[in-house]
């Protein structure tokens, strides 16, 4: 039986100072339409009445969910590929240079068909991969002989154990937040560093797509992060976020995938000059990039 999650306060902060922003609808998968609510403490958006956590999977199956099943088809998910092995590079300097370290422990939550896994493993990192698809987990296996866990195998972890854990278009996605960031806390290192990705709704290609922005993706998107919101968050963890690095090809892929959604075929050239604009505006001040990466620490 499918059971639906209404708050009636704030996910993030608690604060039950939130009102309806946006109806939005699932272009992927089901066409339904989803309330989105925004806290006025702490700026979180967040997806009202969603499928709780033993309901939601029917909603990730699509053949387009790329993180998922690797799909190569249409043109979209073949520049995805080739931007992902850039990605991957950049993904990998970024945590030998934020932790310091050119190899150490490292945890990968939502580690889909193991890409990143695979480059960390590679340069000589230990990783613990975890991911709740079971399609992806028996995609990893076969590609790179990867075995992931599920996700509540998190909650088994030993207390100081990570220098680094990572969710890459991750946190958005899980249900059990601040039990999360709880034991993230717990199982990393003192001079450890988590490093999450997730996508930015104040940032201008957001703000020019509205309720047609790709970054949506309700209702497995439960959270649409600001800055200001992750600060939040990271405070009542004990984490300082001590650095803000953008994702420069999201501002366009995620225009691709909008200009779709609200006009029904891909305008290649306002996607690019969007995403340009997007891109422009974050050059200036990294907290208006399509998606941020937080890089924080205990303190």
């Amino acid at each position: 039986m499918s059971v639906i999650i209404h708050h009636t306060s704030c996910p993030c902060c608690n604060s039950e100072a939130i009102q309806e922003v946006l109806l939005v609808q699932d272009f992927t998968v089901s066409k339904e339409k989803f309330p989105i609510w925004q806290c006025n403490t702490c700026t979180a958006r967040f997806t009202q009445d969603i499928p709780d956590e033993n309901s939601i999977a029917s909603y990730y199956q699509s053949e387009n969910y790329i993180s998922h099943t690797d799909t190569k088809e249409g043109f979209i998910n073949q520049l995805y590929h080739t931007v992902r092995n850039i990605t991957l590079k950049s993904k990998r300097a970024l945590i030998q240079q934020q932790t310091g370290l050119s190899k150490g422990t490292l945890l990968d939550i939502g580690a889909g068909t193991g890409a990143f896994v695979k480059i960390m493993t590679d340069a000589g990192w230990q990783v613990t991969g975890l991911e709740p698809d079971e399609t992806a987990r028996k995609m990893a296996a076969q590609k790179f002989n990867f075995h992931f866990q599920l996700p509540q195998t998190l909650y088994q972890l030993n207390k100081e154990t990570f220098d680094a854990i990572t969710l890459w278009h991750v946190l958005e996605h899980v249900h059990d937040l601040h039990s999360y960031l709880q034991k993230f806390y717990e199982i990393l290192k003192p001079n450890g560093k988590l490093i999450i990705a997730v996508p930015n709704y104040t940032s201008s290609d957001a703000a020019t797509y509205k309720e047609y922005w790709a970054a949506y993706d309700v209702p497995r998107h439960l959270y649409h992060f600001s800055p200001k919101s992750m600060e939040y968050l990271a405070k009542q963890h004990q984490f300082l976020i001590t650095a803000y690095k953008p994702m420069w090809f999201d501002g366009f892929y995620v225009s691709m995938l909008s200009e779709q959604y609200k006009h029904g075929s891909k305008n290649l050239l306002m996607a690019l000059i969007n995403g340009a604009i997007s891109n422009a505006q974050a050059l200036v001040n990294v907290k208006k990039c399509s998606s941020i990466i937080y890089v924080l620490q205990k303190f």
